[in-house]
């Protein structure tokens, strides 16, 4: 295995299509601000480098990145790459991650709107996100302790798992299909859309009008707070441990419920049935 270690590099494609390789201790920088560095490589390996320029990691396959920065000139830093490993590492390139496949991050900061678009396959842990429309049409992810704030998130991703995680973010998984998200606490406007087969289990779910236009919509053991007008024209079953400040109109299903301030049917459609377990919690 080439290594290269203590090195400037700013020309163009300084790197490009290398095979078993070890980067330390490098900067990508410089007056030249050449693009594509490491482009069309395989097994490589980048330590403790600093990465200023522009797409270094495009079709590369068996990618590791440990403790590295990639700052917010470094945009749209991986694509079309697979079998990608980040750890305690910075990514703050606007659309960092795209059309990727098998990526494990863990330990990282992530500062980068439009994040993780169509990613087949992506393992997250012990990470810190920001970044407007994150993670959408993407599929099998698991994330796990891993924080978010941003808007319009994992919308139109399927088949993914999500454990211990805090979300803070507007319109979140519009569109979702098969996802399970388990002792989370979830908060933001208008949450989960038109989702198909979601589950939300132990959670605590947070502000106005979530969780309308679904199929499939199960909620097992949640609370709801700041909720009003949930469920609209939802297929639900759902068991809500606190007194929930309005339902409207669930289109089928049950729901189980400690107390709600308000019930709306108003729906000749609307068929769901509600059950207030306190009635002195039904105001």
């Amino acid at each position: 295995m080439k290594v290269y270690e203590n090195r400037v590099f700013d020309e163009e494609r300084a790197l490009y299509g290398s095979n078993d390789i070890e980067v330390i201790h490098c900067r990508f920088d410089g007056p030249a601000d050449g693009e594509s560095a490491l482009k069309e490589s395989r097994n490589i390996t980048v330590k403790d480098t600093f990465f200023n320029l522009r797409y270094p990691f495009w079709h590369d396959n068996n990618l590791t990145i440990q403790n590295s920065e990639l700052t917010d000139l470094c945009r749209a830093a991986l694509w079309y790459s697979s079998d990608i490993r980040i750890t305690h590492s910075k990514l703050h390139g606007i659309k960092a991650l795209r059309e990727c496949a098998s990526v494990t991050i863990e330990n990282s900061d992530i500062l980068s709107t439009e994040f993780g678009w169509s990613v087949r396959g992506i393992n997250m842990k012990d990470t810190h996100a920001e970044g407007e429309y994150f993670m959408m049409r993407s599929d099998h992810l698991h994330f796990e302790n891993v924080s978010l704030k941003g808007k319009y998130s994992f919308q139109y991703i399927t088949d993914s798992t999500f454990e211990n995680c805090n979300f803070d973010t507007k319109d979140a998984f519009w569109h979702a299909e098969n996802i399970v998200v388990r002792n989370s606490v979830i908060k933001g406007e208008y949450l989960a859309w038109y989702a198909k087969n979601i589950t939300f289990e132990n959670c605590t779910l947070i502000g106005t009008q979530p969780l309308c236009y679904c199929e499939g919509l199960k909620l097992i053991n949640c609370k709801m707070i700041d909720t009003d007008l949930a469920f609209e024209k939802s297929d639900v079953e759902a068991t809500i441990t606190n007194t929930v400040d309005s339902i409207k109109n669930p289109k089928s299903g049950v729901i189980t419920v400690a107390g709600v301030k308000e019930i709306i049917m108003d729906d000749a459609n609307a068929e769901g049935r509600i059950v207030v377990l306190n009635k002195h919690n039904f105001l």
